[in-house]
């Protein structure tokens, strides 16, 4: 259902719309989690930690995925809200072929590089060859990972936040079965955790497709219009290179960070893997309801409504409250049961330590982070894309360096926990001064 989100009460516009994507984005980090759990529970420690050390280069790619699907959706979001319905569909099909360009572009780079940057991160050798194995498997992919998010991207632009979650209640369950069955049965290893993947990928991005072709052609147009326009390719440009660099540069730090802890070991390998997926769960939902607010705020500036723009963001602090408290108590609270869905606790207590130790440290901040990005959701929907970045570059700036300096200074893995409430913390100052600051509102009337 396509949803016009520039009338009706914006609290109950953003909890009708948001819920469906929290959902699929709950879905969709199933893939990674599932993945981490049949690897840790049916093959291994050392298994666990080859899927956690190539994670931080499979966000790379997630990274300019998620740029692409932010890029085309806040532009699709303006044009939908201005009732520009034939530069709307321009801008979805260029969109579409502009992906599947990338994708294979960095499938390329991806086969060529993997195997060294891995080595750059000093991965011990026990798990190097499982992590590539799963990397090149992952690599194969990534035209369907593409596909399948700039079709997400597309529905929620036109206020269909519930189509995608369809389409992945249907792939994460296939993705669980498909896991068990290639490791337990086919005894397959990683190679099978990575495989379950590839291919409930494929089924979610053709089906995706399909159904927004039909959706399209819902939506009357009164002249014709081109399916490619360079014009258009560069107004998306324009909103997708920053969100790219923005989500790249954070997963290079990430990076940075994965190669810090390596040094470590694989016990806290190990246990940083469980504990960053649990994390990133979490972090991925309040993320959902920073493009909701963001996809709301595009229609609406579309409309020249700014009005309705405060309120929406009001609406979705409120909202983003609700959400986190759950993530805090569990994480907080429950920190070691958590780990220990990944790996048997009595077997590997360390490991358990580790993971509870990250989680304790980060789940109270994630009040102040949910904040921030419902500021960046303003930002981002208003096309605001310089204080965005300037405040997202912040954090992630300030938690690789302090990572590195106090792990330098205290020689322990919870000092590179303790970057992650610092860098948050900053940057949501940032943020919440730039919404109040009111720069967002030059955008109005630009679209």
């Amino acid at each position: 259902m396509i949803t016009d989100m520039t009338e009706g009460s914006p609290s109950k516009i953003l909890w009708a719309f948001s819920l469906p994507m929290l959902f699929s984005v709950i879905f969709q980090q199933l893939y990674n989690v599932v993945d981490s759990v049949v690897a840790g529970q049916f093959v291994g420690v050392d298994a666990l930690a080859a899927v956690g050390a190539s994670y931080p280069i499979t966000m790379i790619f997630m990274a300019v995925a998620t740029g692409c699907n932010i890029g085309c959706s806040v532009v699709i979001s303006q044009l939908f809200g201005s009732k520009n319905y034939s530069r709307m569909k321009t801008a979805v099909f260029t969109s579409i072929f502009s992906v599947i360009a990338v994708s294979v572009l960095l499938s390329g780079a991806g086969f060529l590089l993997c195997s060294k940057l891995m080595r750059l991160l000093n991965t011990p050798h026990n798990i190097f060859a499982d992590s590539e194995l799963y990397l090149n498997i992952y690599i194969a992919g990534l035209i369907f990972l593409f596909l399948y998010n700039i079709c997400t991207g597309i529905f929620t632009a036109l206020g269909d936040s519930k189509t995608p979650l369809y389409f992945l209640i249907a792939s994460s369950v296939g993705n669980i079965i498909m896991d068990l069955v290639f490791v337990i049965c086919f005894h397959m290893g990683v190679g099978g955790v990575a495989w379950a993947t590839f291919l409930c990928q494929g089924i979610a991005a053709a089906l995706a497709l399909i159904a927004l072709i039909r959706r399209l052609k819902q939506i009357p147009v009164n002249e014709p219009y081109p399916l490619f326009s360079g014009a258009m390719l560069g107004r998306i440009g324009l909103m997708a290179v920053p969100s790219i660099l923005q989500q790249s540069f954070i997963s290079v730090g990430n990076l940075l960070i994965q190669g810090l802890v390596n040094s470590y070991g694989s016990v806290v390998i190990a246990g940083y893997s469980a504990a960053i997926k649990l994390n990133t769960f979490a972090l991925t939902g309040f993320n959902t309801l920073c493009n909701g607010l963001s996809n709301f705020t595009a229609q609406n500036i579309g409309a020249g409504q700014i009005e309705r723009v405060k309120k929406g963001f009001r609406a979705g602090v409120r909202m983003a409250m609700c959400v986190v408290v759950p993530f805090v108590v569990l994480f907080f609270f429950f920190s070691a049961p958590m780990v220990g869905v990944f790996l048997d606790s009595d077997a590997n207590p360390d490991v358990i330590a580790v993971g509870s130790q990250f989680l304790k440290i980060v789940a109270p901040f994630y009040f102040v982070i949910s904040v921030k990005l419902m500021a960046d959701g303003v930002l981002r929907g208003a096309g605001s894309m310089a204080a965005f970045m300037v405040a997202t570059f912040t954090d992630l700036i300030l938690r690789v360096v302090l990572a590195f300096a106090l792990s330098g200074q205290f020689h322990t893995p919870a000092s590179i926990w303790a970057s992650w409430p610092i860098g948050w913390t900053v940057a949501a100052v940032l943020s919440c001064l730039f919404y109040w600051l009111g720069i967002w509102k030059k955008r109005v009337g630009r679209i």
